[in-house]
């Protein structure tokens, strides 16, 4: 079969020997553009855009945070991929959303309003694999790749069913909960990455509570690269933009050496 931009990308990368970091940042948010220009210029693979949502059950209270601080200064989907197209950097771009948002819109209609936007992927944690058919189908006909979620507690038959319909990577869930800054990377995050390695080719990224370039250097001893989120957004919000180019950057030095 033939891969999308950003499994392409990833594969490519892998094969040369060089693990993923996909920062995700919160659109919308005050300087949230310059931050991924400057998640990109240190080094990051991809950049997650983080779509907010009144009522985002997967965030903890970081992103939570910064969903609503974007919220309150009038974002909404329409102008974080109107401000998306502005971007310019040469990596891939992928949207973090719930389903509600999808629905709103109609699913071939904002699989189309990504890819005007330049966005290749997708990720909506919260659209079940057993309902997802109709968002994938859309998603595959515009050329955007659905990244699927696979969970610490999923049973090894499903797994299968999981990695067969991701496109772009498998988000490997590190534990059960939401986002957010842990003090040591769940045991879980190695024992599902190292699940998901063994019945798939698909790039496999661990997220949620890779915390510190510790923990994703740990995490990608067995991982092909890591999702990292509210330690990200949580340097936009107390740094700006140069706090995260320095955070992706000491992140990607520890992973790659």
């Amino acid at each position: 079969m033939t891969f999308g931009a950003m499994e392409t990308d990833f594969r490519a990368k892998r094969a040369a020997g060089r693990k993923l970091l996909v920062p995700y940042i919160t659109g919308g948010l005050a300087g949230w553009q310059d931050a991924v220009r400057a998640a990109a210029a240190a080094g990051a693979d991809a950049i997650e855009i983080g779509i907010p949502f009144s009522d985002p059950v997967m965030d903890g209270p970081i992103i939570q945070q910064a969903s609503q601080a974007a919220l309150e200064s009038g974002a909404t989907p329409v102008s974080i991929l109107h401000d998306a197209r502005s971007l310019d950097v040469s990596i891939p771009l992928a949207v973090m959303t719930y389903y509600n948002t999808v629905h709103h819109a109609g699913h071939a209609r904002f699989a189309a309003q990504l890819a005007d936007a330049g966005i290749v992927a997708a990720i909506v944690p919260d659209l079940p694999l057993e309902e997802a058919g109709p968002w994938c189908e859309a998603a595959d006909a515009a050329g955007i790749e659905t990244v699927m979620l696979a969970a610490p507690t999923a049973p090894d038959e499903r797994l299968p069913r999981v990695v067969a319909r991701a496109r772009g990577f498998v988000y490997s869930v590190g534990l059960l909960g939401v986002t957010g800054e842990r003090d040591v990377l769940a045991h879980t995050a190695a024992a599902l990455a190292r699940r998901l390695k063994a019945i798939t080719d698909v790039p496999v990224l661990v997220g949620v509570g890779v915390s510190n370039a510790a923990q994703a250097r740990e995490a990608c001893e067995v991982a092909d690269g890591v999702v990292m989120g509210a330690s990200v957004v949580r340097r936009l919000l107390e740094g700006g933009a140069d706090a995260v180019g320095e955070f992706v950057g000491d992140v990607r030095h520890a992973i790659e050496h």
